[in-house]
């Protein structure tokens, strides 16, 4: 069982309204709600303050909370757009009802819940100014407090605000990118720590700084898409690399426009041509392939190559 619960607010009663953070939300809802085959992937609860009519309580933002982690899930997702406060008791999220900030969902009250919850991976995302103080609870002198499960990845760092422009959040932005297939691995999968090198990448030293925090023995896969390569010509590469320091030998016959080309050949030359693309395999002494097979030399596996080159050989893929 995978469940998520997403809000956006941007409705406030007492202070200024936001104009994103419902689209980030339903953003989110609709990446995650099903992998990129159109299979089922998270039940989403979502829960959106457009007006007064929606405005979103900090008691019923506390109960759906405490629902969510409630139950033994495989994943337990939690993901808030809207207003963050922080002061020297901690940092909170801001529901439409809130005026003073303090009166918010305290981020360590949700730490606690987290932290106690019984679903195998719990991940908190985080769209909201100060959003860094999440995990790093006041009491503990700003010291990550994580038990075994939990990841939180949030849009800024504890002194920063976090950037709206074009009526979305610029890191629920790369956070939908990665998601859609952008952080994905050779084999279509999406983790939380590729979602984070995909944003971390995207955004400058001098713009806000993305901030991820974890306690898990491994990973696990948020949403899958379509891989960019085949499972079954993956899973060809131990055959045509007897060794990870194996050098392939090409020559004219395997590239198809040369005078004699060979049918099994060229077959084999297509798939090298599909790892190249992905940067697993590269030519020896040439700058493109075509001109490996042509000048008889060949290629050989990157260092992604070998990587992957090990996981087919112990069959962890």
């Amino acid at each position: 069982m995978r469940k998520a619960l997403i809000v956006g607010i941007d409705f406030y009663e007492k202070v200024s309204c936001l104009r994103g953070c419902v689209n980030d939300a339903y953003a989110v809802k609709s990446v995650l709600e099903r992998h990129g085959d159109g299979s089922l992937n998270f039940g989403v609860n979502a829960m959106t303050a457009s007006g007064s009519s929606s405005a979103i309580q900090r008691r019923e933002l506390k109960d759906k909370v405490q629902e969510l982690f409630r139950d033994n899930s495989e994943i337990a997702l939690f993901y808030f757009s809207g207003h963050g406060y922080i002061e020297t008791t901690g940092g909170y999220l801001i529901t439409s009802d809130c005026k003073d900030g303090d009166d918010g969902f305290p981020m360590d009250e949700l730490l606690t819940i987290v932290n106690g919850s019984k679903a195998q991976n719990k991940v908190i995302i985080l769209d909201c100014c100060h959003s860094g103080m999440a995990g790093s609870p006041a009491i503990a002198d700003n010291k990550a407090v994580l038990s075994e499960g939990v990841t939180i990845l949030t849009a800024s760092a504890q002194d920063q605000y976090s950037i709206e422009t074009g009526g979305s959040g610029v890191f629920t932005s790369l956070l939908v990118d990665a998601l859609s297939g952008g952080a994905a691995n050779l084999v279509g999968d999406i983790t939380p720590g590729s979602v984070y090198a995909h944003i971390d990448q995207a955004l400058g030293p001098w713009e806000q700084r993305p901030i991820f925090k974890t306690n898990v023995k491994r990973f696990i896969s948020l949403r899958e898409v379509q891989p960019p390569i085949a499972l079954d010509e993956l899973k060809q590469i131990t055959t045509l690399f007897p060794e990870a320091s194996f050098i392939f030998p090409l020559n004219p016959s395997y590239e198809p426009t040369s005078d004699n080309p060979c049918e099994d050949h060229t077959e084999v030359f297509s798939v090298l041509q599909k790892y190249v693309r992905v940067n697993l395999v590269k030519p020896v002494d040439q700058e493109h392939m075509y001109f490996a097979a042509m000048n008889s030399t060949g290629c050989r596996l990157t260092a992604l190559g070998a990587h992957y080159w090990n996981l087919v050989k112990k069959e962890r893929i």
